[in-house]
């Protein structure tokens, strides 16, 4: 079953769209295991269903996959915008556990993104570990994000940073982190994850990344390599492809059979 609508946030204070896939079964507990699945930075909630064959690899387990709509936000709780943290990572369990058969127990709970949504499932995981019991990442940016926005060391200016980056995307920026791009270690995944490093809960994490990934391929396989350092269950995979949803769709497959076999 395919559902695609609207519902009201509180956290977001708006209607906001939600896209549903309930497969056939419900696993031996009778209850349903929960994946989100998060959306890119020009993207929506119906991304996956539409661009890939979700439908069709996903239709015999038992997870409910979840698909929230946030924009550009990159899954921030923005200083001038919404709180989509807040709604992804807090409200929206809340809320699917009183709609659907959810077992709301880590195990069974697991997060996964591509590109943008990469980056947030990693921090909604690493925030969140005593919710989230595991995390599939893509082609995900923002790895070194500190390193990034650090104006004074690299020599460099916002209005540069547009210059070499695009108008829109250091907007977006300045909407989540303020008109000078100050550092937020909460957005911050390096050190989220060797804050989790010697922490009894951790989410199992796996990451990917396209040989051919014009942009994030260097950004995936520096942080695979702090990862091996940190006592995580953490694997790190790149075969042939780009930045896009041929990539994506094959990755989401794995992701999900990887998450489902604990």
């Amino acid at each position: 079953m395919i559902l695609r609508g609207e519902y009201f946030s509180p956290a977001l204070q708006m209607e906001t769209r939600l896209s549903l896939f309930v497969p056939n079964g419900t696993g031996a507990s009778g209850k349903r295991s929960a994946v989100y699945l998060l959306h890119g930075l020009c993207g929506r909630s119906g991304d996956f269903l539409d661009y890939t064959t979700l439908a069709t690899f996903a239709a015999e387990g038992d997870a409910i996959l979840i698909m929230p709509e946030v924009a550009r936000s990159f899954y921030a709780d923005m200083r001038y915008g919404l709180d989509y943290f807040t709604h992804v990572a807090d409200e929206l369990p809340r809320v699917c556990a009183d709609l659907f058969n959810i077992d709301a127990a880590r195990e069974r709970t697991g997060v996964v993104g591509a590109s943008m949504g990469g980056f947030g499932a990693l921090r909604v995981a690493l925030t969140r570990p005593e919710r989230f019991g595991w995390c599939a990442a893509f082609s995900s940016p923002c790895l070194n994000l500190r390193e990034d926005f650090d104006l004074k060391a690299r020599g460099l200016t916002v209005e540069a940073l547009k210059g070499m980056w695009g108008e829109r995307l250091i907007k977006d920026f300045q909407a989540i982190l303020g008109e000078d791009l100050a550092y937020d270690p909460r957005l911050d995944v390096p050190a989220l994850a060797r804050g989790l490093a010697g922490a009894a809960v951790k989410p199992r994490i796996h990451t990917a990344c396209g040989l051919s990934d014009p942009f994030f391929l260097t950004d995936n396989r520096r942080f695979a390599s702090e990862m091996e350092t940190l006592g995580f269950d953490f694997g790190y995979e790149e075969w042939d492809g780009g930045h896009d949803w041929a990539f994506f769709g094959q990755a989401l497959d794995k992701a999900l059979k990887w998450g489902a076999a604990g």
